[in-house]
């Protein structure tokens, strides 16, 4: 076999890597090249927040993820602030920030804790193979905050980010949201009528071909009914009617055949508790009953969710369920109680101008397009709050993996650079104020 000489092959790997980054600039280039020359200390530092449990009731484990991740930012000239979270019983957020007045204001949403409590299997990393690992929030969502950590220090060593405006936020409670939520949320809600553009770096749904230009919405409901407890022989008698378990079974029923075909609507019933004597605690999420075959139910509690892509698919769906209620069997009654959550992320437009915009990067970059997830695979998350705020908004920016929220959890390191890369040179056009990409 002929043997090519040494240099021509150097040659050739070079016109490759040319032909790559045909499409960036300088000064992304440099970025790019940041990115590789500082991949292995940011595994490393993914890594260590990894083998810290944060499971979002482990308090000093959160607060722990927090005081690694704050002197970071504070090398790059970043205020940081670590905003206790006492008030809605979790440990607290991560807030850091930088104005030099260039270009959108660009917020950044990460999140410390982790669904892996301390009593959980799912402690530390684990190396699979080359390129797995398994580790509680390697996804979801510890490696989206190096990610976001690496873009912004690649930023700052070519001396873009001191004129930038940059406000991250890193909320302890995203897998388990403290109450009330006015509070809770309250730090998300703040950078976001202060940003024109929100970044979220959750991993979306794994693929790192597309981002979420849309994530419906999550939020509860409580159905309480009530009837007349009477001698099962008597059921359906004018003065006895027909039991508040008919009534639940009539209610529900009512909502499948009337909702359960609208898209991208969904509401389910999680738990049912009904008999002659019932209690449901809301805090726990638990209920007894007691009943008899031979007396008519007096008490039927039901609570579940209900998701939705738009605040006005919300309303009309909320109508309807309140109007199914109120239409009574006999001697019955209910009432339907809709609880606070996570609104609905919308597809307004702004949204799709960004992620053509971000798409237009990866291609330059040489990673390819990327494409819109559809909305209902998309679950609720804390961009969601930014929604009626920013003027355009994508998440799914973070660590392609698979399996989040179980013990088999998995990241693809491949992806901490791809992603880095991508969120560096994005930022650096919208700073630069190139024009957002139209249909």
């Amino acid at each position: 076999m002929r043997r090519f000489p040494c240099t021509f092959l150097i040659l050739c790997l070079c016109a490759v890597h040319i032909s790559v980054y045909a499409q960036t600039d300088r000064t992304e280039k440099k970025l790019v090249k940041w990115v590789d020359d500082n991949n292995d200390k940011a595994l490393m530092l993914l890594k260590d927040i990894i083998n810290i449990n944060s499971g979002t009731m482990n308090f000093e484990g959160v607060k722990a993820v927090a005081d690694v991740l704050i002197p970071k930012f504070e090398a790059l000239g970043m205020e940081t602030q670590w905003l206790d979270g006492s008030s809605f019983n979790r440990a607290g957020h991560l807030v850091a920030k930088i104005e030099g007045g260039k270009g959108p204001k660009i917020m950044l949403i990460g999140h410390l804790d982790t669904v892996f409590e301390k009593d959980s299997p799912n402690q530390k990393w684990r190396q699979i193979d080359e390129h797995t690992i398994k580790g509680p929030g390697i996804a979801d969502m510890k490696g989206g905050d190096i990610i976001i950590l690496q873009a912004l220090s690649a930023l700052h060593a070519q001396g873009l980010l001191k004129d930038m405006n940059i406000w991250v936020v890193m909320t302890g409670d995203e897998e388990a949201s403290g109450r009330p939520l006015s509070a809770s949320k309250k730090a998300l809600i703040d950078a976001a009528k202060w940003a024109d553009i929100a970044l979220g770096f959750e991993n979306g749904d794994g693929n790192p071909a597309t981002v979420n230009v849309a994530r419906r919405s999550s939020s509860g409901w409580k159905l309480t009914v009530t009837g007349n407890a009477a001698h099962s022989s008597q059921i359906f008698k004018p003065e006895v009617g027909a039991g508040a378990i008919y009534e639940a079974s009539r209610i529900l029923y009512q909502f499948y055949d009337q909702l359960s075909k609208e898209e991208f609507l969904t509401f389910n019933p999680g738990a049912i508790v009904g008999g002659t004597t019932v209690t449901y605690n809301d805090t726990e999420k638990s209920g007894t009953a007691f009943g008899k075959n031979n007396v008519v139910s007096k008490d039927v509690t039901v609570t579940g969710d209900i998701r939705c892509l738009s605040p006005g698919q919300l309303s009309k769906a909320q109508s309807t369920m309140r109007k199914i209620v109120a239409n009574h069997l006999p001697n019955t009654n209910a009432t339907i109680e809709f609880g606070n959550g996570y609104p609905p992320f919308a597809p307004k437009e702004g949204n799709y101008s960004l992620m053509r915009t971000f798409s237009k990067v990866s291609e330059d970059l040489g990673f390819g397009k990327v494409g819109p997830v559809n909305p209902a695979d998309a679950g609720a998350a804390d961009i969601s709050f930014t929604a009626q705020y920013v003027q355009m908004g994508i998440d799914g920016l973070g660590m392609s993996g698979a399996d989040d929220h179980t013990i088999n959890e998995t990241g693809d390191v491949r992806a901490l650079p791809k992603q880095s890369k991508r969120a560096a040179v994005l930022m650096y056009r919208l700073m630069k104020g190139i024009k957002i990409e139209k249909k």
